[in-house]
């Protein structure tokens, strides 16, 4: 019942895919009732010892993700069980009691051992099943290389291999572990933020500094749940941290190298736009209109050209390293720039060497 539990706790189960955010309704998958006679007792202690084959620390990272609830109420982390209580585990997606069926899919696999994957994912391709999506994904496709497969009575549809997600429209390196070790150790570095993930972005606007900082608590928009947003309040999201630097100015946009320390629900579209430079052509945000530039027909025309050739947030996972879970070798892999956005790039490079 509870092995499934270990495949989700890591420092990016809020990087779903954007077809698994919409609605972002939550679903339970199993509760536990206390008895009358149970003592008082910490949450996660209590977990840790109800839960076959799951550690406190798993169980902590539960807590701070937001899928464990207490007499429905979100649990902290020093909440206190008692009689009767009724602990639930939710997760943003129902239960699906339908075999995940591998499917002959090709990937583009950067790196593979025993241990461990790293997949270069298109732009355009839904990682996990979901809302509507239960084949053609990421998923479908590990599950056929891997050789792996799922029963219609299986509790958890993304089999424990994905140890982080990226959006559907984000091209880049995912990393995939082969087995329950593997998962652990990828997991506790996700959590003390000792994964090093670069990004490369397009985003709207000149910005003139060449480096900084972006700082602040992501949170669900309340006007728009498909929309995340930046709070002053911590106690309305989850503390996110970005760094980013400029790699090329072409006056009307900007391209960026954005480096995370926390993985949050769209936390470099979120945190762009909070600054005023939405990612180009990303919808959800305010990067598919005009944001910068003149009123003329022939920029605006220009401009539909560019949505035409990235017709997607210009989004890009590029770098990944982190410690090899067997070895402990500190390990580093690069992805080139897809050619939608590097076509993107080149063409604002000549529109700017034109000087139209």
């Amino acid at each position: 019942m509870t092995e499934f539990l270990n495949d989700y706790l890591t420092e990016e189960p809020d990087l779903l895919p954007e077809e698994e955010t919409e609605g972002q309704e939550m679903f339970e998958h199993f509760r536990l009732v206390a008895d009358k006679g149970q003592a008082p007792v910490r949450v996660d202690k209590y977990l840790s010892t109800h839960l076959e084959s799951t550690s406190r620390h798993r169980v902590q990272l539960a807590i701070k993700n937001g899928y464990v609830l207490i007499n429905d109420k979100p649990a902290k982390a020093n909440a206190i069980i008692r009689p009767c209580d009724v602990i639930r585990f939710v997760m943003p997606y129902q239960r699906r009691g339908v075999e995940i069926l591998p499917e002959n899919i090709p990937l583009d696999i950067v790196y593979e051992d025993d241990d461990v994957l790293v997949v270069n994912k298109p732009a355009g391709m839904v990682v996990h099943p979901g809302h509507g999506h239960f084949s053609g994904t990421l998923v479908n496709a590990l599950a056929f290389h891997l050789g792996l497969s799922q029963g219609p009575d299986a509790e958890d549809e993304r089999m424990g291999i994905l140890v982080h997600r990226i959006d559907k429209d984000t091209s880049g390196l995912l990393l995939v572990a082969k087995n329950p070790e593997a998962q652990m150790n990828l997991a506790d570095q996700f959590f003390v933020h000792s994964i090093d993930r670069l990004y490369v972005a397009v985003v709207w606007g000149n910005i003139t500094e060449d480096e900084g900082t972006i700082e602040g608590t992501i949170g669900r928009d309340p006007n728009d749940r498909l929309r995340f947003r930046v709070y002053d309040d911590p106690e309305k999201g989850k503390h996110a941290i970005t760094h980013w630097r400029v790699l090329e100015r072409f006056g009307f946009i900007t391209v960026v190298e954005c480096r995370l320390e926390t993985g949050r629900t769209h936390q470099i579209r979120v945190h762009m736009s909070s600054i005023g430079h939405p990612l180009f052509n990303d919808e959800r945000y305010g990067g598919s209109e005009i944001r910068s530039g003149t009123i003329y027909t022939k920029y605006k025309q220009f401009i539909q050209n560019c949505f035409d050739i990235c017709p997607r947030q210009a989004l890009h996972a590029k770098t990944l390293g982190f410690d090899h879970p067997k070895t402990g070798e500190r390990i580093f892999f690069d992805s080139p720039v897809p050619d939608d956005m590097t076509a993107l790039i080149e063409k604002w490079r000549r529109y700017t060497e034109s000087g139209i």
